[in-house]
């Protein structure tokens, strides 16, 4: 059995094999429209663990942003629009990633400095200081989803999100991927990208903690930077190996935050996108036979 991972994106889902990946999407005609393609094999040494993590990532955010170009031209019937080149996907990315470093890494690291002049516990202990700065940065995660769950389109990009989940699901449990079957499975998955970012901010804290406390406010801003890679890579590892041992009574309990957390990225979805999320699935899996 294929390792598969996918996301949603646009009235469609991406799904994504070691191999291959395929896009699904459902015009407003009810066509859905597929695009498929081999993914560039990644030199041994990028797959060693802690450095796969970080390929992982930018791999996502790569394919991520082509997943939902396409899905957006297909979605509103933009056929005459030009496919992104390298330099507009890296130039995506990169202003992808700076927005994320203000929004989840300066502006906590910001406002646990001002609440350290309030509360000088705060600025005295790194414990405390990186705790403070960790619930700040879930608290900015948590408003960040919640508002745009309440944009029409996003809330409906959040249904291919469970659809993705259950179609995974099914083919887990060696089923037949038919809507039915996959219908019956829960929108939540222990290997989802939301679950990592829980693990992200979890990790992060720990790892933050060992920042001297004395040093001045942009040297912990840099440090923070650096430590980004080494965040990533050990939250990756935890992810896969808590999707391996989901039995276990210790690891099931560990998993719950990013489960809870999913409740709000994810909704019930209809039997028209479930069907999306099969018509992706059965291509990256026929790819992978025919590249076998």
């Amino acid at each position: 059995m294929k390792n598969i991972g996918g996301q949603a994106v646009i009235e469609g889902v991406m799904m994504k094999s070691p191999g291959n990946w395929t896009v699904a999407v459902r015009d407003p005609g009810g066509v859905i429209h597929l695009k498929r393609e081999r993914l560039k094999p990644v030199p041994r040494f990028l797959k060693l663990p802690m450095i796969r993590g970080v390929i992982a990532l930018l791999q996502a955010l790569a394919l991520g942003v082509r997943a939902i170009e396409f899905s957006a031209g297909k979605a509103y019937n933009e056929e005459d629009e030009k496919p992104l080149s390298k330099f507009s996907i890296a130039v995506t990315i990169m202003v992808s990633v700076l927005l994320s470093i203000g929004l989840f890494v300066l502006l906590p690291l910001y406002a646990a400095k001002l609440l350290g002049l309030v509360f000088h516990g705060v600025a005295k202990h790194s414990l405390l200081f990186n705790f403070t700065d960790g619930l700040i940065r879930v608290f900015i995660f948590l408003l960040y989803v919640v508002l745009i769950g309440v944009w029409k389109e996003m809330a409906r990009i959040f249904m291919y999100h469970g659809a993705e989940h259950k179609v995974i699901h099914a083919y887990e449990e060696g089923q037949e991927l038919t809507v039915e079957n996959a219908r019956m499975h829960s929108p939540l998955h222990p290997r989802c990208g939301t679950s990592f970012l829980m693990i992200v901010m979890v990790v992060s804290i720990l790892v933050f903690s060992f920042i001297p406390q004395v040093w001045p406010f942009l040297y912990k801003f840099l440090a923070r930077i650096v430590l980004i890679p080494l965040i990533a890579g050990s939250s990756f590892e935890l992810l896969r190996l808590s999707a391996k041992m989901k039995e276990n009574s210790f690891m099931n309990l560990m998993i719950q935050p990013g489960l809870l957390l999913q409740r709000l990225t994810t909704r019930e979805p209809d039997d028209a996108q479930i069907e999306v999320a099969i018509s992706a699935l059965r291509e990256v899996l026929k790819l992978e036979e025919e590249h076998a």
